[in-house]
């Protein structure tokens, strides 16, 4: 048998919970194990109920298991909430403090080792150690992890971990039927890394050189981690006062001749819509990531869903081409964010990028991203005309691409406007002037569409093939697996690309076929969008709409009766 264990490590917000898992994490992938992390949390600073689940193994996971072998429950809820979901031998790690009685549950006062390490504060690095000692890590690994991750606070912080991590894994010492064998020094498997930190790695290898936001969640991290990397890389990053400023301010650096983006949730995305038309009608590149989330309005701020695909494919007004992408692993959102900005760029459109709350947070074993090809510009660069009215900013080019030249960059006179307008973008309300615009941007569709990859098609001969789209490709694929073992006929298709749809390409892979698609909103969006655009009827759905992730054992006992599509 080989290494499948979860852990899940619950509590109020507050409670160091996230410390716990990520020392977790960490000591497992430092020691070569594949590890596959979830968040789970309340909007809210205090209170609630949160927890995130480890899952570890010694193969490639990508989705969380529906049981769990160790419950570290940091007060009495966890345990109500979490027991039924241990396994047969599992156990319950517990704070004294609240109380919980059982012949499987150890009880340990993670406040009386944390002051006597050094401090209360230090309970979450007490309940670490223990959660490392009864999985079986060497002791040295979770120095090592405490070390790096308070290199910056001072020794005598370290030590106090370090003596409040020991005294915790001391105490653990008991037999647990999840203890991990071997040795614990296999080679490490890649990076450990969150969706936001593979956004932004993809944003600043596209050359991204301005960021504006206004931070709502699940999108702010991705904020952060490029303020982090302002410091490395040629990157502006700039907070703006609204959604509405953080849009047009993208637009003017575009314009200007930088890469930029912003990335919010669907309630931003709805105030940068008329921006978005802005980029449009000016043909001026923007990339946006639309970090999802359940419900209308405020909906659920830290919960996960896919409800947004009709929505950026038809947001702002009038119609324009644009593109949607949909990545389903760091390495696919490392590249992604690249391709957004080379076909922004390429095609002089916007670009959108479509993630989700359950993917930003994540933590996945990745393999090393890249590697990155040169950047290229598709620009005029120093337009030096003799005559500066010659240049036509929006006349017909190759594929309804103009020849864009920057403003300040040459002789050229670089006009945009707002309104419609003439080939040298100065407004026009002629018959003429507007059909020859609308003609143009349209005509950069056949190529748009080229431009895109196929999906992802995992055993193509299968009887039924389940497809997916954006962060449920880990868990799709992982129920595929398991119902193959189990003799069943089923495969897999993941899409990507999502708009321009690849019609040919889904075609060539569904037409004939029996297939059900699975995704986290009510309606089976993409479904709708198969049948809009191959006629293609898929037989059923696979829905999820509470806001939290799909468990692989979801989507196969899902292919029992699928939800009808109408």
């Amino acid at each position: 048998m080989g290494i499948d264990r979860t852990v899940k490590i619950g509590g109020e917000a507050g409670q160091g919970i996230q410390t716990v898992g990520h020392v977790l994490a960490a000591v497992c992938h430092r020691a070569g194990l594949h590890v596959m992390a979830v968040n789970d949390f309340e909007s809210r600073i205090r209170g609630g109920h949160s927890f995130m689940q480890v899952r570890i193994a010694d193969r490639d996971v990508a989705a969380p298991h529906h049981r769990i072998d160790l419950l570290v429950a940091l007060d009495r809820r966890t345990y109500s909430e979490h027991r039924h979901e241990l396994v047969r031998d599992g156990l319950t790690l517990a704070d004294a403090a609240a109380g919980l009685e059982g012949e499987k549950v150890l009880n340990l006062p993670f406040a009386d080792m944390a002051n006597e390490a050094g401090g209360r504060i230090l309970a979450n690095t007490v309940a670490a150690g223990a959660c490392l000692g009864l999985l079986g890590a060497p002791a040295a690994l979770g120095h090592e992890i405490l070390a790096h991750q308070f290199r910056d606070k001072g020794q005598t912080l370290i030590d106090q971990n370090r003596r409040a991590f020991d005294l915790g894994y001391a105490a653990a010492q008991v037999p647990f039927a999840g203890r991990i064998p071997g040795t614990w020094d296999l080679p490490v498997q890649g990076y450990l890394m969150d969706g936001t930190r593979a956004l932004a790695l993809g944003a600043a290898a596209a050359d991204c050189r301005v960021a504006a936001f206004y931070p709502m969640s699940p999108a702010t991290g991705i904020l952060a981690q490029l303020t982090e990397l302002s410091g490395i890389f040629p990157l502006a990053v700039e907070q703006a006062e609204d959604e509405i400023a953080a849009a047009n301010m993208v637009i003017g650096a575009a314009f200007a001749g930088a890469r930029a983006m912003t990335a919010t949730s669907g309630g931003g995305f709805c105030l940068m819509t008329e921006a978005l038309g802005l980029a449009a009608i000016t043909e001026t590149p923007m990339v946006v990531v639309d970090a999802m989330r359940p419900g209308p309005a405020t909906g659920l701020p830290t919960r996960t869903a896919q409800g947004d695909l009709n929505f950026v494919i038809h947001a702002s007004q009038d119609e324009f081409p644009r593109f949607v992408l949909a990545p389903g692993s760091p390495a696919q959102a490392f590249d992604a964010m690249i391709r957004a900005f080379d076909l922004a760029e390429r095609f002089q459109v916007p670009a959108i990028v479509l993630v989700d709350q359950y993917f930003n947070d994540s933590l996945f074993t990745t393999p090393a991203l890249g590697p990155v090809a040169a950047v290229t510009r598709y620009v005029i660069g120093d337009a030096d005309l003799e005559d500066p009215e010659a240049y036509r900013r929006f006349a017909p080019g190759v594929d309804g691409v103009s020849p864009r030249a920057l403003p300040c960059r040459g002789r050229a006179r670089v006009v945009a406007c707002s309104d419609e307008h003439r080939e040298d973008g100065h407004i026009s309300e002629k018959i003429a002037d507007r059909q020859q615009m609308v003609a143009k941007r349209f005509a950069k569709l056949p190529a748009m569409r080229d431009a895109l990859r196929a999906p992802e098609v995992i055993h193509p001969d299968a009887e039924t093939l389940l497809v997916g789209w954006g962060s449920t490709r880990g868990a799709l694929l992982e129920a595929v697996e398991g119902l193959r073992e189990e003799g069943r006929s089923v495969g897999a298709v993941h899409f990507t690309d999502l708009w321009p749809f690849p019609s040919q390409a889904a075609a060539r892979v569904l037409d004939g076929r029996r297939f059900i698609v699975v995704e986290q909103n009510v309606t089976g969006q993409l479904g709708r969008l198969l049948r809009e655009q191959t006629g293609l009827v898929a037989a059923g759905g696979i829905l999820k709409s509470d806001g939290r992730p799909f468990f692989p054992q979801e989507i196969a006992r899902g292919l029992e009766a699928p939800t009808r599509l109408d």
